[in-house]
């Protein structure tokens, strides 16, 4: 491993400067405006995985964004692990909050200011730049490895998909190791071992066929973003506990031994609300804030559409009123159940005087992975040596349905070694990276392949 570290903390000027250039590219997967620059970022990660030394790199064309496909296979009694990432980033809005350019990568203060630097431009690159490491010191490496790169994670990843399902035998492994997680605090190697998953809901209140006079109509009709309000208000109740039925009747209960392990984690309350700019945190009485994010179910309103939302005034009751629900599930619930008790639950609590129609706009199952799996082990054998400290364990609040995919398909452990800070602002104006978690990933990512391969 001497060369290939050596090699790397040589090469990582150069590094850097490759990764300006890849956040250069805007590839934004929602924007129909950004089609052809999907295409330069989906060309620049073939490229970049050709120069690597990876065979058998291709370009894989879909009904979306297209996807990388690499493999270098030549470890034979070895063990096989797929490493994924995404191309596709965030759109920028509000552009006037960014200090600088979105893809115009500057470095501030020893971070990377891009869209895109964080998730997951930066923290796939790592692991190019290892396998790299080893290809150019030794012509070879420890295992077996696979790459899927993808454009599609920032707007469901469909066409991934659709590709597991129809290539289980290409993608067959040992692990898939996945970094587009966070660290739970600067310089502390983490490795996630949950996610939770996603039921995402959309309730459409119609109350008159048209909008109306408030002053002719008001007090004869409902008025459906009053009833709307309403709704979303009895969705939960003042201990922030979910009010629909059998909302929580499989969630699987947490042992004393991990809830044990948060404590220890160096996590101050007040300093978190601060970065925040709150003066009081909120949430599910009984439960840590760790607990709240990682390891419990939550109901936020992420929307409301409705009425006059322009500048000045208009005396009017809408037509019509829309929100935007969504519930992040933890481990054993199911997002077609949960969106079923939803949908059961608004109608029953929707007066007569109003219509309500409810869409199920999409869900992603939550995810459990074992801290005695070998993948597992191997990540933190390798964070620890990167580092230069013990490895941690944490959940995490957010989801990534990919990864349930990956379980569920390929019936393989997921390894989500994350380099990233949730406080560097993904999906957020001035995202960033901080380099010395650059730095530090290629050289985790590195002693991964050399631990799982033992």
């Amino acid at each position: 491993m001497t060369n290939v570290v050596n090699y790397i903390n040589s090469n990582i000027e150069s590094y850097i400067d490759e990764l300006k250039e890849f956040l250069r590219i805007p590839s934004i997967s929602t924007s129909a405006e950004n089609k052809m620059d999907m295409i330069k970022g989906a060309e620049f990660v073939s490229a970049k995985l050709k120069d690597a030394g990876m065979k058998k790199v291709r370009i894989v064309k879909t009904s979306g964004h297209p996807l990388i496909y690499a493999e270098w296979l030549e470890a034979p009694e070895k063990p096989t692990v797929v490493i994924y990432g995404h191309y596709d980033v965030q759109p920028v809005d509000p552009i006037e909050l960014w200090e600088t350019a979105p893809f115009d990568p500057t470095i501030r203060n020893g971070k990377i200011y891009a869209r895109g630097a964080t998730d997951d431009k930066g923290q796939m690159y790592t692991h190019i730049k290892s396998v790299e490491a080893f290809l150019k010191n030794h012509g070879k490496l420890p295992v077996n490895v696979k790459f899927i790169i993808e454009g599609e994670e920032e707007v469901g990843s469909s066409s991934l998909s659709e590709f597991v399902a129809n290539n289980k035998e290409l993608l067959k492994c040992d692990a898939v190791l996945i970094s587009d997680t966070a660290l739970f605090a600067p310089g502390i190697p983490t490795i996630t071992l949950g996610l939770r998953g996603i039921c995402y809901m959309q309730v459409e209140v119609t109350g008159p066929d048209r909008d109306l006079h408030s002053g002719t109509f008001g007090g004869t009709v409902a008025n459906p973003i009053n009833i709307l309000a309403e709704i979303i208000n009895k969705l939960m109740n003042k201990n922030g506990h979910i009010s629909i039925p059998g909302f929580y009747d499989d969630v699987l209960k947490v042992s004393a031994l991990e809830r044990q392990g948060f404590k220890k984690l160096p996590f101050s309350e007040k300093n978190y609300a601060k970065e925040l700019g709150l003066k009081e945190l909120k949430g599910e009485k009984g439960y840590s804030t760790l607990e709240r994010s990682w390891i419990r179910p939550t109901l936020d309103c992420n929307g409301i559409i409705g009425g006059f939302t322009a500048d000045g005034a208009k005396t009017v009751i809408p037509s019509k009123a829309t929100a935007k629900i969504s519930m992040r599930l933890v481990p054993n619930q199911s997002p077609k159940k949960i969106a079923s008790l939803f949908s059961s639950y608004v109608k029953e609590i929707t007066p007569k005087s109003v219509k309500v129609t409810i869409k199920d706009l999409h869900g992603g199952n939550p995810v459990l992975i074992p801290m005695n799996d070998k993948a597992t082990i191997a990540a933190s054998k390798a964070m620890k040596k990167a580092f230069g400290k013990p490895t941690v364990f944490m959940r995490e609040g957010g989801s990534i349905p990919v990864v349930s995919k990956f379980v569920k398909k390929l019936n393989v452990t997921p390894v989500l070694m994350g380099f990233g800070l949730n406080t560097e602002n993904l999906h957020s104006p001035n995202e960033h990276f901080d380099l010395k978690h650059y730095h530090l990933g290629i050289l985790s990512s590195a002693y991964f392949l050399e631990e799982f391969a033992k």
